[in-house]
């Protein structure tokens, strides 16, 4: 059985990817694919997540065992988990988590399902379109403010600082009477 997944960044609205893969195939194996395809390296933490059909995660597939903290759920490892195992209907959705610490991520999507061409489980790339975002944010280095040179003081506004006019106040509005 071939599984197309669509991969789309909900950051960069125009960068999208396309896999076919077979069912057989292990979430390690779509995990490198992911990597590979978007010039990233593999993080502890990177995980995938099983969705319902409005994203809530009902599931976690993660990369080690390590990164389980609790106790009440089933553990799923990518190495040790098919694709097929929770991937069996179109429309099937799920997150793949890249950068753990910011909790990027990418939405996929199980578009199509087919028993014909059979691909190896390394998967293939079919459509690549746009840029992914980095995988990382970059933060700028602050800058050193130039000095400047003058020689007063700006002048600052405060407002209300050019007073009122007295016609504009309505004292009745306040119950003031004179």
């Amino acid at each position: 059985m071939t599984l197309r997944i669509t991969l789309i960044s909900p950051e960069h609205e125009d960068f999208i990817l396309e896999f076919k893969t077979d069912a057989d195939a292990s979430f390690a194996n779509l995990h490198q694919l992911i990597l590979r395809h978007c010039g990233y390296e593999e993080l502890p933490g990177q995980r995938f997540l099983i969705c319902d059909d409005s994203w809530k995660p009902i599931r976690r597939i993660l990369l080690d065992d390590e990164e389980n903290n609790s106790i009440d759920e089933d553990i799923y490892l990518m190495a040790d988990t098919r694709l097929g195992e929770f991937l069996e209907d179109e429309r099937q959705r799920f997150i793949y988590v890249f950068e753990p610490e910011e909790r990027r991520k990418f939405l996929l999507e199980l578009t199509e399902i087919t028993f014909s061409d059979p691909v190896p489980q390394a998967g293939l790339l079919t459509r690549h379109h746009g840029t992914p975002p980095a995988q990382f944010f970059i933060e700028e280095e602050p800058t050193e403010a130039t000095p400047t040179t003058q020689t007063e003081e700006p002048e600052e506004k405060f407002y209300g600082e050019d007073g009122f006019e007295e016609e504009d106040l309505d004292l009745e509005g306040f119950d003031i009477l004179e």
